[in-house]
């Protein structure tokens, strides 16, 4: 099944109208293997469809984000970011000096929900979020300007 007819079998199944702009959008940044801010997925799909308002790529981006096919991460400071990943969990760690995004192995966080299970009777649904820190290239740059 191709990309584009998966995406269009889950709107469907979840009532949602298949329409051309709402394709574009979903496959703009399910192409786009990246993160990408609601604006330059707009940008983007206006280089095709130049007549698309904001508001439908930001609905459309919002509903995807329901249904469990697009992340939408804060990444610090207002900085809304989206990212297509189906239905696979997905995580990031995001470095508060640099900016650097790297993902994390979803097995951290299956003990974290066994823990959270076992120990709390919590049935937590870590289906996607990021944790924010410093790098280690960046702390190791913070280490090394201290030392000096």
């Amino acid at each position: 099944m191709s990309c584009e007819t998966e995406t269009a079998v889950v709107l469907r199944d979840a009532g949602q109208k298949i329409t051309p702009q709402r394709m574009l959008i979903l496959s703009t940044l399910r192409h786009a293997g990246q993160h990408r801010t609601a604006s330059s997925v707009l940008d983007e799909v206006r280089r095709y469809y130049p007549y698309v308002d904001a508001s439908t790529v930001y609905r459309t981006l919002g509903s995807a984000a329901e249904l469990g096919l697009v992340s939408e991460t804060d990444m610090g400071a207002g900085d809304t970011q989206f990212e297509w990943i189906g239905r696979d969990r997905h995580h990031h760690l995001i470095c508060r000096a640099c900016g650097g995004v790297s993902s994390l192995d979803n097995s951290y966080l299956d003990s974290l929900a066994t823990a959270l299970y076992d120990e709390q009777g919590f049935q937590s649904d870590l289906g996607h979020f990021a944790i924010f820190g410093v790098c280690k290239a960046c702390r190791a740059t913070t280490e090394s300007n201290s030392d000096g």
